[in-house]
């Protein structure tokens, strides 16, 4: 017997006949003899010394039934009682009047009733008959059917009727009678149908009861194994309580239906269940299973260590009791797991410790190796009491007990359970246990951990401060602070800084790895020291992230990528300077300092990566060239080009210039060392000389007189040409072109910059340029000591004022010869004179120049016109050549010059031709419009006067419709003109 579940007690000690049938009814027994009497039962007031009643004859209803009431039952909703004996008869309860009697039931020798709908089905021979209780004494035939054999035992099943008959079971249809066969029953005992609450039944086969589902189908794990074949079965949950030839046998209800308790009684002929107990009838005496109240039950299955059993009962206590039955699974699922722990079943402890709701760090204590942080350990003065009064047990042995009866186990010294502790070997089922209780518990840890981290935010930026908050903080190494003073998240702290070590402990490092990637609260000390002992680097540096310490991180990644660099180093995992690249990302809007400072270290080994990062990262790009400036100045003059490439608004004036300076600087150290080896070519174009010119050509933040002054004066031509085309002067400009680098190709584009960087603001002046380089070419060359001089004087503080070119005296004195040309010229609208602000000539400069007998550049002077002969005003340029210039030489300028002013002529003939035809078209418009014909008939009415208008004179209104008299015209205008005068009369 595992613990007592009933108490059996003597309620009738002699009967005075032999007991056929038992019923109860309120609190009193019906007892059906075998000489057809019918005795009741009441209970005495007084009880007994254990608590039990005990019952005295009532009543002896002699004559009840001819022969032996062989089966009762009570239908308390409609408060009658079936007997069946010769026949089945209905009495009224509680005076058991007769109410009707069922004539066809007559050898009937088994009945059910349905409860539910007021159906009775009874079994005689080989027919089974269904009435109907229609209410007071009628009962109406409903079905009658023919069975196979003879009926033994029969139940409700739904709409439906479960038969028990000699062979097998069946089911039969209440509605058309059609069977249908569920198993073959036993040989030596009779079939037996009980119904459970459930709805599901529970037949016998033997000594084995099966149950079957709603819809007729064996359950598979149904299987209630009882010590001998049952005579009859009740019951009452949580137990079934089975009559067997020699004692009654009760067992649970839950899989695998174990044996709870035998009360052997002799002679039991029948069972009845009660309101509060189960009825045991013996051929002359009653006696009573009354239930042992659920807690005395709970204690006794807890003590014999039958846990599982002791938490199904609790399960059973009343509503009311909802936090002493919570209290008492609580303590029965902490004793169970460390009965359950202690026996090698980890995962089955864990499951029961996550149910018992207990803290984990008492779970915890069970591993001595996991370390956790010190503030929170687990001493041995701080175990939980869930004893009662009860005393500690072992935690090595039996764990916790509760509030009831303490595990039978010998007790131990607190020296005994301290070395049992310190030398327990955990292995890896014990930690793989501990891996799943706490992942499973993790959620609702962090949950309520960011919860109160997100309230304190919220009460931080209200200014509502609490003391205790500010008191209890601490601070990891000074590197960070991690408010503990919120149970939540020091509880939070402790699960995952044991998670942590537990899935390094079991060999899980990628799965640590995710744990650090996402939020947690891992004690930084303690996870700090077991990664850096385990080499777990990746972990310790996504660890240092989630912590916001950066620096850490970025230094051991800067150390790790060193050791990867070595062919001895011990890493199992190799890094790379991409790595601190890619790290260093996300720091760019938040610590830009410290990603300057240590993408110093990757800068030559990945100098690309690095640049690309300074440019996505948003850096300020004055304080990433300062920064470079000082520590990397190679790289300075790459990353403004990139800068510029991207866009070139982004960076500023400054920085332009000082990346033109950087170029300057290094073309100057280039072109001092080939003139000391006499190797320098003014036409060798290195790559940073190649840059220099595109930079000033393309950008303009820089200074052009500054890097003026730092030119040689003998080399450098193109550069200088650039710079004094930034200052506007395009002669000098030109000149260089021309003269010092003779390149006339490099003069024309020059001119056709300027040309398209003027032509869209100032046509009328953009042509000018041309007209100087043209001046070039026909005037003589000037002495190199001409050019120094007037670049000298250019530079000078004196003359700050730019000069701009200007018309010569010569062309503004000349009239008339080539007034037909001008006139050409003006037929497109663009006549233009030379006093231009794109001269880079003064007037002043123009005494600097003597002709000196030198060769005019005619063929240049030729090219230039035949070629942008359509960007040239070709009045000035004929008054500029010279008078010996041939005619025919100009055909390839005058030739098509003079095609496209006739083209413009003749589009101007049609354009003046096509609008004198729409001047024409719209006067013809508005004379038909004014041109309008008004009819007037005799019925014709004026619009003022309502009369007629007939032959008078009249007046039309511009709508074309509004007809008047003439005369009532004239009046209406006179009187608003002399209403409009009094109106100003009185406004006045």
């Amino acid at each position: 017997m595992v613990h007592s579940a009933y108490d059996c007690v003597e309620l009738v000690q002699q009967c005075p006949g032999k007991i056929e049938s038992i019923e109860s009814y309120g609190s009193k027994l019906l007892v059906g003899c075998s000489d057809g009497s019918l005795r009741i039962f009441a209970a005495e007031a007084e009880c007994s010394s254990d608590g039990s009643k005990s019952f005295a004859l009532e009543k002896n209803l002699v004559g009840f039934a001819k022969k032996p009431v062989v089966s009762m039952a009570v239908v308390e909703s409609r408060e009658f009682l079936i007997s069946l004996s010769e026949s089945i008869a209905f009495h009224r309860l509680p005076s058991l009047e007769t109410i009707a009697v069922i004539t066809k039931a007559k050898g009937a020798n088994v009945f059910c009733w349905d409860h539910r709908r007021g159906f009775l089905c009874f079994a005689r021979q080989k027919r089974v008959c269904i009435f109907r209780h229609d209410g007071g004494r009628g009962f109406v035939e409903v079905k009658d059917f023919g069975v196979p054999d003879t009926v033994k035992s029969m139940c409700w099943y739904g709409e439906n009727i479960c038969l028990g008959i000699r062979r097998e079971y069946v089911i039969l249809n209440a509605s058309n009678g059609a069977l249908s066969e569920v198993f073959t029953s036993g040989r030596l005992a009779p079939p037996l149908v009980v119904s459970l609450p459930s709805g599901e039944l529970l037949l016998g086969k033997e000594n084995i009861g099966v149950l079957v589902d709603q819809n007729g189908k064996l359950l598979p794990e149904g299987r209630i194994c009882w010590s001998e074949a049952p005579l009859e079965v009740v019951i009452q949950k949580p137990y079934a309580i089975a009559l067997l030839p020699r004692f009654v046998e009760i067992r649970s209800l839950r899989a695998p239906y174990p044996l709870i308790q035998t009360v052997v009684l002799r002679n039991v002929r029948h069972l009845c269940q009660s309101n509060d107990s189960v009825i045991l009838a013996l051929d002359n005496s009653i006696h009573g299973l009354f239930p042992v109240p659920l807690g005395a039950q709970i204690v006794q299955l807890t003590a014999s260590g039958n846990f599982e059993e002791a938490l199904s009962l609790c399960k059973l206590l009343p509503p009311e009791d909802s936090s002493l039955r919570a209290a008492k699974e609580g303590s029965i699922h902490i004793r169970y797991a460390h009965y359950l722990f202690d026996n090698g079943s980890y995962e089955e402890a864990m499951e029961h410790f996550l149910a018992s709701q207990i803290e984990i760090t008492h779970v915890l204590s069970l591993y001595p190796s996991i370390i956790l942080p010190k503030t929170t350990m687990v001493h041995e003065s701080e175990k939980l009491d869930i004893y009662g009064d009860a005393s500690h047990l072992s935690r090595a042995s039996s764990g916790l007990s509760d509030d009831m009866e303490p595990l039978s186990t010998s007790h131990m010294s607190e020296s005994d359970e301290n070395a049992a502790l310190e030398s327990k070997k955990m292995n890896h089922n014990m930690l793989m246990a501990l891996i799943k209780y706490l992942q499973k518990k993790r959620f609702s840890f962090i949950e309520k951990a960011t919860a109160e981290g997100t309230e304190e935010v919220v009460l931080d930026a209200v200014g509502d401060n609490f003391a205790s908050y500010n008191k209890f903080k601490k601070t990891n190494k000074g590197r960070g602070s991690i408010p503990v003073s919120s149970g939540a998240r020091e509880m939070a702290s402790i699960l995952d800084t044991a998670l942590l070590q537990a899935l390094l402990l079991t060999g899980q490092p990628s799965v640590a790895l995710e744990l650090v990637r996402g939020v947690n609260y891992c004690d930084m000390k303690i996870c700090e020291e077991i990664l850096q002992k385990g080499n777990h680097h990746v972990a310790l540096l996504e660890l240092y992230k989630h912590n916001a310490l950066h620096r850490e991180a970025l230094e051991l990644l800067h150390k790790l990528v060193d050791e990867s660099k070595s062919s001895q180093s011990e890493i199992s995992q190799r890094f790379k300077p991409e790595d601190i690249v890619e790290y260093l990302k996300p720091l760019c809007g938040t610590d830009p300092i410290l990603v300057l400072e240590f993408s110093m270290h990757v800068l030559e080994s990945c100098p690309s990566q690095t640049i690309e990062l300074f440019l996505s990262g948003n850096i300020p790009a004055d304080m990433v060239s300062s920064y470079l400036k000082k520590h990397s100045p190679n790289m300075q003059a790459r990353y403004l080009e990139l800068m510029l490439a991207m866009n070139q608004n982004a960076v500023s004036g400054n920085l332009q210039n000082e990346m033109v300076q950087i170029y300057l600087s290094e073309v100057l150290d280039s072109h001092a060392d080939l003139s000391a080896q006499q190797k320098w070519d003014e036409k060798d174009y290195s790559p940073t000389r190649k840059k220099l010119l595109s930079a000033l050509e393309s950008i303009t933040g820089y200074n052009p007189e500054a890097l003026l002054k730092r030119l040689p004066p003998d080399a450098l031509y193109e550069e200088r040409a650039i710079l004094l085309g930034k200052m506007n002067q395009h002669e000098l400009a030109l000149s260089l072109y021309v003269h010092k680098l003779n390149a006339p190709e490099l003069a024309l584009s020059y001119c056709d910059r300027v040309y398209e960087s003027t032509h869209q603001t100032s046509a009328k002046y953009s042509s000018n340029i041309y007209l100087v380089l043209l001046q070039i070419y026909l005037n003589p060359r000037k002495t190199t000591a001409g050019f120094e001089k007037r670049i000298t004087n250019l530079l000078s503080p004196q003359n700050k004022p730019i000069p701009k070119l200007t018309s010569t005296p010569s062309i503004k004195s000349r009239g008339r010869g080539l007034r037909k040309i001008a006139a050409i010229e003006g037929a497109e609208d663009t006549k233009i004179s030379l006093s231009s602000t794109d001269s880079g000539r003064s007037d002043g400069d123009a005494d600097e120049y003597s002709e000196g007998g030198s060769t005019i550049m005619l063929d240049e002077v030729l090219d230039l016109l035949s070629c942008r002969w359509d960007r040239i005003n070709g009045a000035q340029a004929l008054k500029l050549l010279p008078k010996e210039t041939k005619l025919q030489d100009l055909l390839s300028f005058l030739g098509p010059l003079l095609r496209k002013s006739s083209e413009m002529y003749r589009n101007c003939l049609v354009i003046k031709s096509l609008r004198q035809s729409e001047n024409l078209q719209v006067k013809d418009e508005l004379y038909s419009q004014r041109k309008a014909v008004v009819k007037i008939t005799g019925d014709s009415m004026c619009s003022l006067c309502h009369k007629k208008i007939g032959t008078s004179v009249f007046a039309v209104y511009p709508n074309g419709r509004t007809l008047v008299h003439f005369v009532c015209f004239r009046d209406s205008q006179n009187m608003k003109a002399v209403g409009k005068g009094s109106q100003l009369r009185k406004r006045l």
